[in-house]
């Protein structure tokens, strides 16, 4: 394989996996101007292309808080069993379409009620959705593999109960859970409760820190709640100085424990300066191990492909750095072992090398 940086096309034919990418924060600009004509939501614009361009734009604030906001619209049209189908069949297709073999899709089921449905309910159909495009995917030659992470809302009350449906659900396609939400002011040991229960039910899970909050969201995450991977964590650099790793940091990289990065994301919500400078690059070259993800397709205009790409333009990453990072998301993917090493030797690394 070649050292020197690969283009946009060959990158979009490479195998990738990603592991922090929200349901709602991923849908077809198209879908959510006609799904909002349905249930009669007004959105800014009713031209998908004209939407496509408000969301990016409202989202390069560089203010977490408002990042959020966006996703009034994409929820308004997520409370119907058929609103939720379709958003989960067309996530799958989305990915497949960009060369994902390998997803965990994550969302808060206790988002998705104002209409009526239940928590157990809103899961199902998703589960539904997920499963009608993965076949379509794979009767199209572009098979992936989409696993759920159920979600708690760190600013709420019921992260208890979306634990619990993850409990329920992990033998249905469910196979983590999550906190997301507001991080600052809201520290994950709050729901210490609902993470010694999924660990008690040998349920995995991740944590969104280290992105609006520094250094202790992170500890928190690790040694007290007891978080396998960690969502963002752009700001275990803090731990850092001058190539010198303190505890925190040194445990996150010894242990192997994966960094859910968002390149693109990272840089709307203020937590990185540039796609050269975010901390993906310096935390890959001191060995730890760095995923990279879209978080929110929609809202951030992106895709795997197109954060490989910025990656290999403006911060000098070769097809090596590429495999290595999609290799580590696979190794830190929530099932079985056997699978994981399964992707990688007959999917991952096959795709690289017939790729180029």
């Amino acid at each position: 394989m070649t050292a020197s940086p690969v283009d946009t096309a060959t990158i979009r034919r490479l195998p990738k996996a990603v592991l922090h990418d929200h349901l709602d924060g991923g849908l077809r600009p198209a879908t959510l101007v006609e799904l909002a004509a349905e249930v009669g939501h007004t959105l800014p614009t009713t031209d998908p292309d004209e939407l496509a361009a408000w969301y990016y734009e409202a989202a390069n604030s560089g203010d977490l808080v408002r990042y959020i906001a966006t996703f009034e619209h994409t929820l308004a049209v997520l409370q119907s069993r058929e609103g939720l189908l379709r958003a989960a069949e067309e996530y799958v297709l989305d990915l497949a379409e960009d060369g994902v073999v390998y997803s965990e899709v994550r969302y808060a089921p206790e988002l998705n009620v104002n209409g009526g449905l239940t928590l157990p309910e809103v899961v199902e159909a998703v589960q539904e959705g997920l499963a009608a495009g993965m076949a379509k995917a794979a009767a199209a030659g572009t098979p992936v593999r989409v696993g759920t992470l159920l979600c708690g809302m760190r600013m709420f009350d019921r992260v208890r109960e979306a634990a619990d449906l993850a409990v329920a659900f992990r033998d249905a396609g469910v196979v983590g859970f999550d906190i997301a939400g507001a991080e600052d002011g809201f520290p994950p040991a709050d729901h210490l409760a609902a993470f010694e229960h999924l660990r008690s039910e040998s349920v995995p899970f991740t944590i969104h820190a280290g992105e609006a909050h520094g250094l202790p969201s992170i500890h928190q995450a690790l040694q007290v709640c007891g978080a396998q991977r960690i969502g963002h964590g752009v700001r275990i650099t803090d731990d850092i100085v001058d190539g010198k790793l303190g505890r925190l940091a040194g445990w996150v990289r010894d242990r192997r424990i994966a960094l859910e990065m968002c390149p693109t994301s990272n840089l709307q919500t203020g937590a990185a300066t540039s796609i050269a400078e975010h901390p993906i690059t310096a935390l890959r070259d001191l060995g730890f191990r760095v995923t990279l993800n879209t978080d929110n397709r929609l809202v951030s205009g992106t895709t795997m492909t197109r954060e490989m790409s910025l990656l290999v333009e403006e911060a000098g990453w070769t097809v090596e750095d590429l495999r290595t990072v999609t290799v580590n998301a696979v190794k830190s993917a929530f099932i079985p072992f056997d699978e994981r090493n399964a992707l990688i030797e007959d999917v991952v690394l096959p795709g690289y090398a017939s790729a180029l």
